[in-house]
């Protein structure tokens, strides 16, 4: 399929792929408007996330208290799902309602809390 020079975040190029791939089914499975399909994708993915914004979250444990950090993903800097594995060690530190984890990479993922319990 047909890619922009646009550069998107894992989660949002697998949202265009998505779009486009209904798109293509929705045409009847006619081949040759790869190019088209990806474009009007593009196009409403982009409209969609300019007024949706794509929330993550993550929960780490610290000190036995449960934190649940909410995030952005198209400001995560390239953070994407699975950097850490359940029970991993992650570093992180506090801020006021800040949530600030250590990636593996050296660089920080900043959340918002908004759970903790314990």
């Amino acid at each position: 399929m047909a890619r922009t020079s646009g550069n998107y975040s894992p989660e949002m190029r697998e949202a265009i792929r998505r779009r486009a791939t209904e798109l293509y089914q929705h045409g009847g499975a006619l081949e040759g408007h790869d190019a088209e399909n990806w474009y009007q994708a593009e196009a409403e993915i982009l409209r969609e996330s300019a007024t949706t914004h794509f929330r993550r979250a993550v929960v780490v444990n610290l000190q036995g208290v449960v934190y649940t950090g909410e995030y952005e993903a198209t400001s995560a800097d390239g953070y994407v799902a699975g950097e850490w594995k359940p029970g991993d060690p992650v570093p992180v530190r506090l801020a006021g309602d800040k949530l600030y984890l250590r990636r593996p990479n050296g660089r920080e993922l900043q959340t918002t809390i908004v759970k903790r319990i314990g």
